[in-house]
C-alpha cells in the first residue's frame, strides 16, 4: 500500500512511518516528495488520483468540509484518513506518538476497503475510526468502524 501525508503533517513522519511499516509492504511519502509544497489541494488530489492506489492521511478537514475541495476529493476517489480537530495542536512528539499509535489500525482498515472512503481519526483516546462518508455511494452512511475489530462494520442505510 502507498500512503501519502499532506502538507499539514511534518515531512519527517513519512520516512519514519515508511520504515516502521515496510514489513507490511507499505511505503509512505510526504507531499513535498512529490509536489511543490505550495500546491493547492484541488491540484494535488486529481494528480495523485491519476497515479492510482494512494491512501491519503490529511490534517486538513477543509478538504471534507469546503464544497469545492470536497468535490475535488469526491472526484479523486482517494481513500482518506482525516485527522480530527485537535491533532495539529499537539506538540511534535505527542503528534508523532499518536500517529504511530493509530498507524496499524489505519493500515489495517485501508487494506480491507475499496477506494473512496473517508475516515476521521480521533484526537482523543477512543477505540474506533469514524467513517465520514464513502464517496462512491452517498446513500450509505457508515456510523463507525471498530478500531480493534476492523472486520465489524456497522452500516446505517438511508431510508
Amino acid at each position: 500500500m502507498k500512503f501519502f501525508l499532506d502538507n499539514n503533517l511534518c515531512p519527517a513522519y513519512a520516512p519514519a512511518l515508511s520504515s516502521l511499516s515496510e514489513r507490511e509492504g507499505c511505503i509512505v511519502k510526504h507531499l513535498s516528495e512529490k509536489f511543490d509544497r505550495n500546491i493547492r489541494d484541488e491540484d494535488w488530489l486529481p494528480r495523485l488520483s491519476r497515479e492510482g492506489d494512494w491512501i491519503v492521511v490529511s490534517g486538513d478537514l477543509r478538504i471534507f468540509k469546503l464544497p469545492h475541495l470536497r468535490e475535488a476529493w469526491n472526484q479523486s476517489r482517494l481513500t482518506t484518513f482525516f485527522l480530527a480537530k485537535g491533532w495539529l495542536n499537539r506538540p511534535f512528539w505527542e503528534q508523532a506518538w499518536w500517529l504511530v499509535r493509530w498507524w496499524p489500525s489505519i493500515m489495517n482498515q485501508a487494506s480491507m476497503i475499496a477506494p473512496g472512503y473517508g475516515f476521521e481519526v480521533p484526537a482523543k483516546p477512543t477505540d474506533y475510526l469514524v467513517l465520514l462518508r464513502h464517496n462512491q455511494n452517498p446513500a450509505v452512511k457508515i456510523c463507525a468502524i471498530e478500531l480493534w475489530w476492523p472486520s465489524w462494520l456497522l452500516l446505517c442505510r438511508a431510508s
